[in-house]
């Protein structure tokens, strides 16, 4: 009877010891969130790309996108991407981005 109950503590144990460490695993999982700013002053023209700044937030990077695009006085002409967690590809020769958004 005794170790019965010293094997269901062990599994117990075990499995609490399991779970705690798949919980931290999925919570170190989150990668830090990178936005980079890309201003387009003339959005017909998407190969002429200004690269604004990385910052911590979609927020951020949206307002800071806006400021550059007033401050070229190209409104009218213009359009802004975010990008997250961009990185430069050596094999393509450019940044990719997890995904972009306006």
């Amino acid at each position: 009877m005794k170790k019965t109950k010293e094997r269901v503590m062990i599994k117990n144990i075990l499995l609490v010891s399991i779970t705690a460490l798949l919980f931290v695993g999925c919570m170190d999982g989150q990668k830090e969130q990178k936005w980079t700013s890309w201003v387009y002053p003339d959005k017909q023209q998407t190969k002429r790309v200004i690269k604004n700044g990385i910052y911590d937030s979609f927020k951020e990077c949206k307002s800071a996108s806006l400021e550059k695009i007033k401050q070229l006085n190209v409104e009218k002409y213009a359009d802004y991407r975010c990008g997250l967690n961009c990185t430069f590809k050596e094999n393509l020769k450019t940044e990719v981005c997890q995904k972009m958004i306006r």
